[in-house]
């Protein structure tokens, strides 16, 4: 992700319905995503997501929470066009970000809201297997998460 990619990413973000279920409801307007976008260009791991045939942005992803010593990492904060919901795009996007960060980890976390029924069905889908939930989640400001994780043993059969 670089500084020039917000316009074409809020373009995207800014549809309420890819929101709905999310713990940050208030992400599709201009103000609360500037936050999101800064603090994903400020880390690093952020990625825009483009449709292979077209090269349009559908989206953004992000790495984050990296921990060797276990050796684990995150993916998250993850948003893509509603015209891409249901077909192959997040499930090939998840399989591409999972084979990148097997390379250096054994365990892909993901957290997602409690409330949040497309995400959580979504990353079953790839294998995801379901750890636990908080709720009132301090690490998520408060927001009721459920955790679940990807094993690189799981995908390496």
């Amino acid at each position: 992700m670089r500084a020039d990619d917000y316009d074409a990413l809020f373009a995207v973000a800014k549809d309420p319905l890819i929101w709905e279920q999310h713990p940050a409801r208030d992400r599709y307007k201009p103000e609360v995503f500037r936050l999101l976008f800064d603090k994903g260009l400020a880390s690093g791991g952020a990625l825009v997501v483009r449709e292979a045939a077209t090269g349009e942005v559908i989206g953004s992803t992000r790495y984050y929470d990296y921990r060797p010593e276990d050796p684990s990492i995150a993916i998250g904060y993850t948003f893509i066009a509603r015209r891409c919901w249901g077909g192959t795009y997040n499930p090939e996007m998840k399989r591409l970000l999972l084979q990148h960060a097997f390379g250096f980890v054994d365990r892909v976390w993901f957290h997602i809201g409690v409330h949040n029924r497309r995400s959580r069905e979504a990353i079953l889908r790839v294998g995801g297997q379901f750890s636990h939930e908080i709720f009132s989640d301090p690490a998520w400001a408060g927001a009721d998460q459920s955790y679940y994780y990807v094993d690189k043993s799981s995908v390496d059969r």
